[in-house]
C-alpha cells in the first residue's frame, strides 16, 4: 500500500536525469523544491508521474510533490524521491493526495468527502471511473471545507490514481 507522503516549495531547478537505459534519455527530470526554510528535495520526474491539470512546471512555481515514503531511497543529501504525483499551487483551490476509506475520509483523518451526484469522478488517463471511489487511492481536487474535524469539503473533482 502507497503512503502517501508530500513536500511543499519552490521549485530551484530542472534538470534533464539520466537513467542509464538506452532510449530513455529526456524522459525523466529532476526537480529541486525548496520548502523557504532550508529543507530541500529532489524529485525524480518519470513519464508516469501525474501532474494535476496537466499543469506545466518551471523554476519559480510553488508546488506540492507527493511520493511513496514507504519506497526505498538513496541516503543521499538532498533526499532524492520518485515522484507519484505533482501539484503546481492554485490559490484557488486545494488539493489532497491519500487513501480513502468507505466513509470516504482520508487516512490521516483530516478530511471527509461529501460526493455530490455532479462532481466529476475520472482516472489519470481522463476517462470516466464508472465504480465506487471508496476504498481507493484518490487525487481530490476541493475548495472550501468545514471547520469540523475531519474538515468536510464537496470535491471539485476526485481522480481516481490506480
Amino acid at each position: 500500500m502507497v503512503s502517501f507522503q508530500s513536500f511543499h516549495g519552490i521549485v530551484t531547478m530542472i534538470s534533464d536525469f539520466a537513467t542509464g537505459l538506452n532510449g530513455e534519455d529526456g524522459c525523466y527530470t529532476l526537480m529541486s523544491v525548496d520548502n523557504g526554510n532550508g529543507a530541500l528535495v529532489n524529485f525524480v520526474v518519470s513519464p508516469s508521474t501525474y501532474f494535476v491539470d496537466q499543469e506545466m512546471v518551471g523554476v519559480g512555481d510553488w508546488v506540492t510533490g507527493y511520493y511513496d515514503g514507504n519506497a526505498p531511497v538513496p541516503l543521499i543529501f538532498p533526499p532524492q524521491y520518485q515522484a507519484l504525483v505533482i501539484v503546481k499551487n492554485n490559490p484557488n483551490q486545494f488539493v489532497k493526495v491519500d487513501f480513502f476509506n468507505s466513509q470516504f475520509v482520508s487516512s490521516d483523518g483530516q478530511l471527509s468527502l461529501n460526493i455530490s451526484p455532479y462532481t466529476p469522478i475520472i482516472l489519470t488517463n481522463g476517462q470516466a471511473f464508472t465504480k465506487s471511489p471508496a476504498n481507493r487511492n484518490l487525487i481530490v481536487i476541493y475548495g472550501p471545507t468545514t471547520r469540523s474535524i475531519p474538515a468536510q469539503t464537496t470535491p471539485y473533482k476526485i481522480i481516481v490514481w490506480c
